[in-house]
């Protein structure tokens, strides 16, 4: 299915990342790069299964390999940056269990805007911003079947992750740490 080999898939996969090392995150005090590296950290530090360590990792790859005459959100990036990087991860070889949740990650924003109190006043201004372009607060058969996704929580604990990997200055381990478990996952094995 896949016309290259897993590594040449993984190095492509981290040669992007780091090519947007220092590259603006919508208005975030973070680069695209540390926001991914944080948002995956934070995974690890929880003892997430791979599969939310992966998508929290590459949650935002949308934004880095949409076409240039992708819709944008203003000057908040890509509109549908969430299908567009689930897409190209699953040409990569990525499962579903990851790009599924890669998939969902907006979704479960405007769910937790739905459905906790508070969610709404906790959002960055950027994530205010982006959150108008999404399609705001679910409607109640929105939030019906996402809340009877078997998926649920895991897509709701890659959200929270994401929001909190904004931190200007936190230094965490660099996207190279990640090729094992890119290479283990492309390969369908576990890493410990």
């Amino acid at each position: 299915m896949y016309h290259r080999d897993v590594d040449s898939r993984t190095v492509e996969l981290i040669d992007l990342l780091e090519s947007f090392r220092d590259a603006e995150y919508i208005g975030e005090p973070v680069s695209q790069l540390e926001h991914a590296l944080q948002t995956a950290e934070l995974a690890r530090a929880a003892r997430a299964p791979e599969n939310e360590v992966l998508a929290a990792l590459l949650h935002d790859l949308g934004h880095l390999c949409a076409p240039e005459d992708a819709p944008r959100m203003d000057e908040l990036g890509v509109l549908e940056h969430e299908g567009i990087g689930a897409d190209r991860l699953a040409d990569l070889g990525f499962r579903p269990e990851v790009t599924d949740l890669v998939r969902s990650h907006v979704a479960a924003k405007r769910y937790l805007v739905t459905t906790r109190p508070g969610y709404l006043e906790s959002l960055s201004e950027a994530s205010l911003g982006t959150l108008r372009h999404q399609g705001g607060p679910m409607a109640d058969a929105e939030r019906a079947a996402f809340d009877a996704d078997p998926l649920r929580d895991a897509k709701l604990r890659v959200r929270s992750w994401d929001e909190q990997a904004k931190v200007e200055g936190l230094v965490v381990p660099g996207i190279r740490s990640y090729a094992e478990m890119i290479d283990a996952h492309l390969n369908e094995k576990s890493v410990p």
